[in-house]
């Protein structure tokens, strides 16, 4: 699309994508092809913690922008060791952060059961939890994890159910989800239950773990969900659908390569990215922007909470902080 507009100040795009295969070794090898076969400015949007912290020190020792990583780890928030490293994902400790908050004023006296993906996925988000609880994280009275390989997290959740858990907050991958939401409902179970929010979408999630049984959930979000009917006849999602019929979602990297202007380096790129204050880039939730600064590559401070009435999200107050 922006090339058929002429490109960015007068440049035109050129866009290489290679499979990963979400695997450390194989990431690695891609980014090498990246950078010393293909010559790119940066790599762009790479999806996941694992293929992200495999490529981060090689793209960092080769001066290379790893720009806009799609991966919550708080890890990637790391100018000082690791200053090419961008991330644009809400970090999950961030997001824990928030659900604390959110529970302290509406639940002050849940008595919490913690479900996490073993690994930073899910560690980060129990570390911004029990940061955001303070005083009242001992209201934590049960956590289990769980293995990415685990064919079934059934188990845990019989456990924190065993525990006396009136509170399940969980940070699961979608499938883990789409199970735990299906387990808590074959077992009568009612908590009030908190799921991430990279695993609150209505069509891959929700759907498959039933509708009925969805009901009630509440998340953080920060994007409109095309697939969520509450945006059906919402502007920027009709936009967006029919431009993702021909294009690829690409924002906020042609924010920062328009405001590099002439000065198209990988300097200047990694200087525009890690100089936002406050921009709205579409598909945003109302009140949600992105700010970085050099120091603090942070791109979400604020979220919003939702809750699930059996058919779609509803936006819950106004954006609650991390602070």
């Amino acid at each position: 699309m922006l090339n058929q507009q002429g490109g960015i100040n007068g440049r035109r795009i050129k866009f290489t994508q290679l499979d990963n295969a979400y695997s450390a070794p194989k990431a690695v090898e891609q980014s090498r092809k990246l950078v010393e076969d293909v010559g790119v400015l940066a790599e762009v949007g790479t999806i996941g913690t694992v293929p992200n912290v495999a490529i981060q020190k090689y793209l960092n020792s080769k001066q290379v922008p790893q720009l806009f990583i799609t991966a919550g780890g708080r890890r990637f928030n790391d100018p000082k060791n690791f200053p090419w490293t961008v991330p644009l994902y809400p970090d999950f400790e961030t997001e824990g952060r928030v659900i604390a908050k959110y529970i302290l004023k509406t639940k002050p006296d849940a008595r919490i059961g913690v479900l996490y993906q073993n690994d930073d996925f899910g560690k980060d988000y129990l570390k911004g939890l029990r940061a955001g609880l303070g005083a009242k994280a001992s209201q934590i009275i049960a956590e289990a994890s769980y293995e990415l390989a685990d064919p079934t997290i059934d188990s845990q959740i019989v456990q924190l159910k065993s525990a006396g858990v009136d509170t399940l907050i969980e940070q699961s991958s979608a499938k883990g989800t789409a199970q735990s939401i299906r387990k808590v409902h074959e077992l009568g179970w009612t908590p009030l239950h908190v799921i991430g929010g990279s695993a609150a979408s209505v069509e891959t999630v929700l759907k498959p773990a039933g509708l009925d049984a969805s009901k009630g959930l509440v998340t953080t979000q920060f994007l409109k969900q095309p697939g969520d009917p509450a945006w059906s006849n919402d502007a920027e999602v009709k936009d967006y659908k029919g431009f993702l019929a021909k294009y690829m979602n690409v924002h906020a990297v042609a924010l920062v390569l328009t405001r590099c202007g002439e000065q198209l380096t990988r300097e200047d790129l990694l200087h525009q990215a890690t100089s936002l204050h406050g921009e709205r880039l579409p598909m945003m939730l109302p009140g949600v922007s992105i700010s970085t600064k050099p120091d603090d590559y942070t791109p979400f401070k604020v979220l919003r909470i939702a809750t699930f009435d059996g058919a779609s999200w509803t936006l819950v107050n106004d954006v609650l902080s991390a602070d």
